[in-house]
């Protein structure tokens, strides 16, 4: 299958997770105590304290997904741990899993960010160029129908471009949320990260309709490869981020980069007031959950 390869990043340190107050979300001492110690991924959010990357990675099984590539921090042993500890070729549920490490550079406290944390992930996998694949965030759950659409897109490169009235969030989180700038025809011109209330008007389709990306892409090995390398440190942020080398992507090679329009919502894992509305979610929607 050509697009059964998926990157999760996965290495994030969960600066947002540990610094977010904990006390008013309701949330036992358990969760409050992994919030601190675990990625955000690997918290036990689910039945039985299964961890959140399970329910994306059924997600992804479910959609044609096989070949996994988990992009930890250096010093992780929980998604090890849990996936297997070969680098490569862990077999966990019908999945084949493998790693790439994100380590933190000398003279700072996190990573260099996404885009850096995609090329560690290219990097491990050279048997994948001249290949497509798709990369998403740990820390999101992203429907079977999201997933299978990167999968089964016609396009080389694109991503879903999701409406923002759909997600469920308050407005000022959602607001906050990159928008899309996207030409006609749908292909993408740029991703606005904190946009301004002008450019949110200025993203906004004839129907009044703004779209924002949640780190959902479908790229080619070849072709995003250069952009990661090239990525700059963002001025303020000072990490590299995805967002940017996809942009960079579209300025070298216009029109290359498809925006699928998607309405629905995105279960988020960032802060800790989270935690009891993502194990409502998966207790309503994984009653049946076999995986």
């Amino acid at each position: 299958m050509s697009g059964d390869r998926l990157v999760i990043l996965a290495a994030g340190i969960s600066s947002r997770m540990k610094k977010s107050a904990g006390g008013t979300t309701g949330q036992g001492d358990a969760l409050r105590e992994q919030a601190r110690d675990k990625p955000k991924s690997m918290l036990g959010v689910g039945a039985g304290d299964r961890p959140f990357l399970d329910y994306l990675l059924f997600n992804a099984r479910e959609s044609g997904y096989a070949d996994i590539v988990l992009v930890v921090g250096a010093d992780d042993r929980v998604i090890r741990n849990h996936y297997g500890e070969q680098e490569r070729d862990n077999h966990f549920r019908g999945l084949t899993i493998s790693y790439a490490t994100q380590s933190i550079p000398p003279g700072r406290t996190k990573p260099l960010g996404t885009a850096d944390a995609l090329h560690q992930a290219l990097l491990s996998r050279p048997d994948w160029r001249g290949h497509l694949f798709t990369v998403c965030n740990g820390d999101n759950l992203y429907s079977k129908r999201a997933l299978k659409l990167m999968s089964d897109c016609r396009h080389k490169n694109a991503l879903v471009d999701y409406d923002r009235s759909a997600l469920q969030f308050a407005t000022l989180r959602v607001e906050a949320f990159a928008v899309i700038l996207k030409d006609e025809n749908g292909c993408l011109l740029s991703i606005l990260e904190k946009p301004s209330p002008e450019e949110i008007t200025r993203a906004a389709g004839p129907a009044g309709r703004v779209g924002v990306s949640m780190n959902l892409f479908r790229l080619s090995y070849d072709a995003i490869l250069p952009c990661l390398e090239n990525a700059p440190l963002h001025a303020v942020r000072l990490e590299k981020e995805l967002p940017t080398a996809v942009v960079a992507l579209v300025c070298a090679h216009p029109e290359s980069v498809y925006a699928i329009p998607v309405a629905e919502h995105v279960v988020d894992l960032t802060n800790r007031s989270d935690i009891e509305v993502v194990k409502a979610h998966l207790q309503r929607e994984f009653k049946q959950f076999a995986f």
